[in-house]
């Protein structure tokens, strides 16, 4: 008997539910899509986002799913977010929209642990990497564009070779794939795949030339000797380690020498700091030491738990009364990750947030070019933290989610192919 018209979506509705394969593959390219579309638009990543999220619950076994949970690089961001929404309650003082919104540069992390579960089943990781990497060579040859012919550029407003977002987050996206390119081309060429291998050598060296002659933060020049020491140690000898760093020293000196944008960026940390010390002048370095100098007081007021969630902007408000130049500004970013967290969760939070990145950094000890990435990416994000709240903004905070989520979960699917071949 043949099924009427009305019978059949009934019939085909379950088998496209239990398509699990079809599903994973959109939840796959959703992530891809957030990966392509971060170095260009903030809107877009929220949207593919949720996407990723909707077309992901089909997939899910929910047991695996919790028991996934339980691990310390997925226990750390849940713990990191869980605090930010208690931290609610104690924020005196505070009106509640601040308090709310002050759970929002947080809420990110949560991806990090559903990244980890969906990757480590999907096998489509490089995908997401390959995606990102292309995008962003987009935007450093747009960037060198800009240079060669400013008339080029997208908007004559914005800095001469940015052509999207700012120079802050351009230089975290050009580090973080130059020393992902150049982790690639080692594993390539070792693998006698010359060619892509090379390729990958020249892109690393075109993001790096980028950020010397055309558009850099200074925070990325105190990351990149990091990652080239961190670089040379993981994937040399001691005599490689040795003669590799003696030619980064080689290679530095002839770009300061030749980058008069690089010695002009140096520079003007030297006169900021002058002004600043003479007439309380509003520098980028001195608002950063007068806001390190007040956040740190704000910490020993309340050093066990802090100030409660969204309170750093209304302690700075209430201590720029009367004040006037540096000292009158007035920021919800005191521009550190950990003073950041320790203003308003205190010890508590800087405990949980020291020990995200430790079990992040644990994850990505191993070799590949997946624990390279993560290794990178966490590596950046402490450093840079250092000078900046990058975890906690838009833009640098999913750079580190998404590499740390997908290489993690790359990792964790590479561990456990090799546990189920050794039986």
């Amino acid at each position: 008997m043949t099924a009427s018209a009305s019978d059949l979506p009934a019939q085909a509705s379950p088998s496209i539910w239990r398509n699990t394969a079809a599903w994973m593959k959109a939840a796959d390219i959703a992530v891809v899509l957030i990966a392509i579309s971060l170095p260009w638009s903030t809107s877009l990543v929220a949207i593919f986002a949720v996407a990723w999220l909707v077309l992901l619950v089909p997939t899910a076994e929910w047991r695996d799913f919790l028991e996934s949970m339980k691990r310390p690089a997925c226990v750390t961001p849940l713990l990191l977010f869980a605090l930010a929404v208690v931290g609610t309650l104690w924020a005196t003082g505070v009106p509640w929209a601040a308090r709310l919104h002050g759970i929002n540069p947080v809420a990110k992390l949560l991806a990090i642990p559903v990244l980890f579960y969906h990757f480590e089943r999907s096998g489509r990781g490089l995908w997401v990497v390959l995606g990102f990497l292309a995008s962003c060579t987009a935007v450093m040859l747009a960037s060198w564009l800009m240079f060669v012919d400013p008339r080029l550029a997208f908007d004559p407003a914005r800095s001469l070779g940015v052509p999207v977002k700012n120079y802050i987050a351009q230089s975290q996206e050009f580090a973080l794939c130059a020393f992902a390119a150049f982790g690639g081309a080692v594993y390539l060429l070792k693998a006698q795949r010359r060619e892509w291998g090379l390729l990958l050598l020249v892109l690393g060296i075109g993001f790096l030339a980028n950020m010397i002659f055309v558009a850099s933060s200074r925070t990325v020049f105190v990351c990149i000797p990091v990652l080239f020491v961190i670089f040379a140690f993981r994937h040399f000898s001691t005599r490689g380690f040795i003669l590799l760093i003696a030619g980064i020293v080689a290679v530095g000196a002839i770009a300061w020498s030749s980058s008069p944008y690089l010695r002009m960026r140096a520079g003007m940390i030297g006169s900021e700091y002058q002004r600043y010390q003479e007439s309380n002048a509003v520098t980028s370095v001195g608002e950063r030491l007068e806001f390190w100098r007040k956040s740190i007081r704000f910490v020993a007021e309340a050093p066990l738990a802090g100030h409660g969630t969204g309170s750093t902007k209304t302690l700075f408000e209430k201590d720029a009364v009367g004040q006037s130049g540096a000292s009158a500004q007035v920021i919800g970013n005191p521009h550190n990750q950990t003073l950041n967290v320790a203003v308003q969760w205190g010890l508590i939070g800087s405990l949980v947030l020291y020990a995200m990145w430790a079990t992040h950094l644990r994850l990505f000890v191993g070799s590949g070019v997946a624990a390279w990435i993560g290794l990178t990416a966490v590596v950046e994000n402490f450093v840079s933290s250092l000078l900046n709240s990058h975890l906690f903004d838009f833009h640098e905070g999913w750079i580190y989610v998404l590499a740390v989520g997908v290489a993690g979960g790359m990792v964790l699917r590479d561990r456990r192919t090799t546990q189920a071949e050794q039986g």
